[in-house]
């Protein structure tokens, strides 16, 4: 061990005999009060890392649990029938049974590494034995951890109310932070149904997923009617052309005005009186051998000329009734 240039090194060794230290002539020991110094800097130090360690353990240590817990099952009428105390340790030894009428209460004291600390979440979480499927109820926290639900029957879901075993009860708290979380079953509860009461009944979801192929039958395509009654009513229509120029000849039509209605605009009237045509022919292929996919396309087109050739056509009948001429 080397204290310094002016000090002297020791060397010290085991023998048979007694232990001596051998120094070398010349040098100096080292004094007492140098000696005494190392070794408190040495135990302070030590005592430092001591108890730094001691606190990562105790940080790492940390996890959640709950005390003070208690279990009770109101009855309709507002009394407790039961009262059980829970054990974060140890769930209770027999199920508890939980009527139509009845709601179940659980109250604990959530715990932070023995301190009594609001988490993050906490829940009360029943699970159907054979299924495993859960239905989790939420706790209304404190700041000093004071957690309660109140569970009834009736917001326990159809599919959990159905089971033939008792339901498990777990609680959960979790938080924030490197605490541990801490679950762990506390108690069982076993479903008691009013047998006055239909029991309820649960509906699958209807799930995605290959459906059954379905057959379509069409059916028959529409058949015309007997050509004698589609020809009455062809020359039912034929017949009232006579009767309309009959009707404009009673009525005072001039037909004088026809040279000067084309003379003035020819390709606009007839355009229109030739759509007005082509639209009757239309409705007359449609009526014998065309579909309705067809028509369409024909309909649009004459329908647009219709509408452009008859603007200017009307116009111009309506230039000659405002100069006074009829």
């Amino acid at each position: 061990m080397s204290f310094g240039a002016e000090h002297l090194s020791i060397v010290s060794f085991r023998a048979p005999f007694p232990s001596r230290r051998v120094a070398r002539k010349g040098a100096s020991l080292p004094n007492k009060h140098h000696h005494n110094d190392i070794t408190m800097r040495f135990s302070q130090s030590f005592t430092s890392a001591l108890l730094l360690a001691a606190a990562g353990v105790a940080q790492a240590a940390s996890s959640w649990s709950f005390d003070e817990g208690s279990l009770s099952i109101a009855a309709k009428k507002g009394s407790d029938a039961v009262k059980e105390k829970l054990n974060a340790k140890s769930p209770l030894s027999k199920p508890i049974a939980l009527g139509s009428a009845d709601t179940l209460k659980v109250t604990f004291t959530a715990k932070d590494n023995g301190r009594g600390k609001r988490p993050h979440q906490a829940f009360v979480i029943l699970k159907e034995q054979d299924s495993g499927l859960e239905a989790p109820f939420p706790l209304t926290l404190k700041e000093n951890g004071k957690a309660v639900v109140q569970i009834a029957q009736k917001e326990i879901p159809v599919n959990l109310l159905l089971s033939d075993k008792p339901l498990k009860a777990s609680i959960v708290i979790a938080s924030f932070g490197s605490a541990t979380g801490f679950i762990a079953p506390a108690f069982d509860i076993e479903i008691t149904t009013d047998p006055n009461v239909a029991p309820p009944q649960y509906e699958k979801p209807v799930r995605y997923g290959k459906r059954p192929e379905i057959h379509h039958t069409f059916r028959a395509d529409p058949q015309s009617p007997p050509k004698i009654v589609s020809l009455f009513f062809a020359l039912a229509v034929v017949a009232t052309v006579p009767a309309l120029f009959i009707g404009w000849l009673a009525l005072g039509a001039n037909v004088n005005h026809v040279t000067k209605a084309i003379g003035a605009a020819p390709l606009s009237h007839a355009t229109f009186f030739g759509s007005i045509v082509a639209m009757e022919f239309v409705f007359f292929m449609y009526y014998t051998s065309w579909n309705l996919f067809q028509v369409l396309p024909v309909i649009g087109v004459v329908g647009v000329m219709t509408i452009l050739s008859g603007t200017k056509a009307l116009s111009e009948v309506q230039s000659r009734r405002l100069a006074g001429e009829r």
